[in-house]
C-alpha cells in the first residue's frame, strides 16, 4: 500500500534531536506515512537512534555531501506523491502537523506548503524576531511570493521529477526551487498551523558560517544580486535596534543586550563576506560549511483546540 506521505529526514550528528522528532511523527494523527532518514556519515547515535523507530537509511558520504543532493536522494526514495521535508533537529507541536502541513494539496495548484517555525529554549534572542517576522501566525492558501522553507515543508513528487532540487548550491536550495515553482504559474502555500519547534544553539562562528554560505548560495541563485558594506551597516544597526526595542517590551532588554549585538553582527557580516567569495563552489566548501572543523504587522492567530504532544509525559512513560 503506498503510503499517504513520505518525510525524509537530514541529519548529520543528531542523537540529542532525532528521537524527539521521531516520537512527534509517530504521534501525529495521519497515518500510513514512511519515514526516510538521509544521514551523511553521523558518528553518535543517530542511526541506531533512528532504526528503533522503523524508519528507512538512505546514506551519503561526506565527500558527495551538498543539500540539494541528500535532498534528492531522500525523494528519490519516497514511494508517496507527498513528501514531507523536516530538519533532524525539529519537532512538531501538534498531534495533527501532518494532516495541517498536507492541508493545502488537496489543491492540485499547489506544488509546496510550508509551516511555521519558533525556536526553542536554545536559540537565540535575535533568531526568535527572525521566526516571527518569516513565520507568521495566520496562514496563506496561495501566497503572492516564492519563499517557502525546507525545515518544515510538503513538496508534490511528481514537479519535483520535472525539476529536481540544485546540487550544487551552499544552501537556499528550497528558495531556487520555490522560484522556478512560481514561475511555472504552480502555487506555494503557507500553514500556520502546521507548526514544529526549531532549534539552534549557535555561536557567533556558527551563526557567521550559516548566513555566509547561504550568501554564497544566493549569489549563485542571483548573479546580480549585491550586497555591500552599506547594506551591512544599514541592516545590522536597524535590525539591533528593532531587537532591542522588542527585548525592552519584553523586560529582558538587559539580559539579551550582548546576545543581540554579537547575532546581528555576525549575521550581516557573514551575508556580507559571503557576497564577496569568489572562490570555486566544490566538495570542499559544501564540507566546510556542514561538517564541524576536524569531523568529516500583528494578526491574532486562530485558536487551536488541538493539545500539544507532551514530550516529557512520553519520555517519562
Amino acid at each position: 500500500m503506498t503510503p499517504k506521505c513520505s518525510i525524509v529526514i537530514r541529519a548529520y550528528n543528531e542523537e540529542a534531536h532525532i528521537g524527539r522528532l521521531l516520537e512527534g511523527i509517530a504521534q501525529q494523527t495521519l497515518p500510513d506515512v514512511e519515514t526516510i532518514l538521509v544521514d551523511s556519515g553521523s558518528t553518535d547515535r543517530t542511526v541506531e537512534i533512528a532504526k528503533g523507530f522503523g524508519v528507512r537509511l538512505v546514506q551519503i558520504s561526506p565527500d558527495e555531501f551538498t543539500f540539494g543532493r541528500s535532498l534528492n536522494l531522500g525523494i528519490e526514495a519516497a514511494q508517496a506523491d507527498l513528501v514531507v521535508i523536516i530538519s533532524a533537529h525539529c519537532y512538531p507541536v501538534y498531534p495533527d502537523w501532518l494532516a495541517e502541513l498536507l492541508a493545502p494539496m488537496q489543491d492540485q495548484q499547489i506544488a509546496v506548503s510550508y509551516g511555521k517555525q519558533r525556536g526553542g529554549s536554545s536559540n537565540r534572542y535575535s533568531e526568535h524576531q527572525w521566526f516571527r517576522h518569516y513565520f507568521p501566525d495566520t496562514s496563506v492558501h496561495r501566497q503572492g511570493h516564492a519563499y517557502c522553507h525546507n525545515a518544515n515543508s510538503v513538496i508534490r513528487r511528481t514537479v519535483w521529477q520535472d525539476h529536481k532540487y540544485n546540487e550544487h548550491l551552499t544552501g537556499l536550495e528550497d528558495l531556487a526551487w520555490g522560484s522556478w515553482v512560481f514561475e511555472q504559474g504552480l502555487g506555494i502555500s503557507y500553514k500556520a498551523e502546521a507548526e514544529v519547534i526549531h532549534l539552534h544553539d549557535e555561536g557567533p562562528k556558527t551563526v557567521y558560517n550559516r548566513y555566509r554560505r547561504e550568501a554564497i548560495a544566493m549569489r549563485q541563485i542571483l548573479p546580480a544580486s549585491q550586497f555591500g558594506l552599506w547594506n551591512f551597516i544599514r541592516l545590522t544597526g536597524s535590525k539591533i535596534f528593532s531587537d532591542l526595542i522588542q527585548a525592552r517590551r519584553e523586560r529582558v532588554l538587559f539580559r539579551k543586550l550582548i546576545e543581540v549585538l554579537w547575532f546581528r553582527v555576525m549575521q550581516y557580516w557573514g551575508t556580507f563576506q559571503g557576497y564577496r567569495y569568489s572562490g570555486n563552489v566544490d566538495a570542499e566548501l559544501h564540507q566546510h560549511f556542514y561538517y564541524p572543523p576536524g569531523i568529516l504587522s500583528v494578526k491574532s492567530p486562530a485558536a487551536r483546540d488541538v493539545a500539544p504532544i507532551d514530550y516529557q509525559k512520553r519520555m517519562d512513560d
